[in-house]
């Protein structure tokens, strides 16, 4: 069975390790036979801004094309890979922003007889975060790290399989580590 997996990606520099990644990701996904699309947030120049009219079309049902073609993709896949840095103990503004967007009353959940109902249950997740500094300077576990944000809008959204790895002090490494953990994300993505 070929599987669909979509990788959503949130960093402004195209020389970054998190690039690295997404290409680590794609390339062991491929290899395994899925289908795959990324979607580059800044390269496409996502507007994370969800104004007043965009609220009030949502509200009364109509959905932005934009925010329609991010839906469709998450509708698409199988598989939702979300690869970012951790800027402040959350997802970039841009990413941030997506999931605003994205992730509305009516797509990603909705209230069935007063009770929440999540959408996106068969979705398979997948969260891949850098940081910069080690993980005594945060004093968190990954589980922690992912749960204030990202975690918790995709449990709210239906979302249980949740498989995450946080990579640690990615300036500070040499390039031996930072293969290896390129490593270490081909083998997680095979196990998506």
């Amino acid at each position: 069975m070929v599987m669909k997996s979509l990788i959503v990606f949130a960093h402004p520099n195209p020389q970054s390790f998190n690039y690295a990644l997404v290409t680590a990701a794609e390339e062991s996904l491929r290899a395994r036979g899925d289908e795959v699309r990324v979607r580059d947030l800044y390269k496409e120049g996502f507007n994370p801004i969800l104004d007043s009219q965009q609220l009030a079309e949502v509200q009364q049902g109509r959905v932005p094309s934009d925010v329609a073609r991010e839906q469709e993709q998450v509708c698409w896949a199988d598989n939702l890979i979300f690869i970012y840095p951790l800027w402040w103990f959350d997802r970039p503004a841009v990413l941030k922003g997506w999931f605003d967007r994205v992730f509305t009353n009516g797509f990603a959940f909705a209230y069935e007889d007063g009770r929440l109902q999540g959408r996106l249950g068969s979705k398979r997740v997948m969260l891949v975060l850098t940081a910069g500094g080690n993980q005594a300077d945060f004093g968190l576990d990954a589980d922690q790290l992912c749960t204030g944000g990202t975690r918790a809008t995709l449990s709210f959204c239906g979302v249980d399989q949740v498989l995450q790895k946080v990579f640690y002090s990615v300036p500070a490494v040499d390039d031996a580590a930072r293969q290896a953990m390129l490593a270490e994300l081909e083998s997680l993505a095979k196990s998506l």
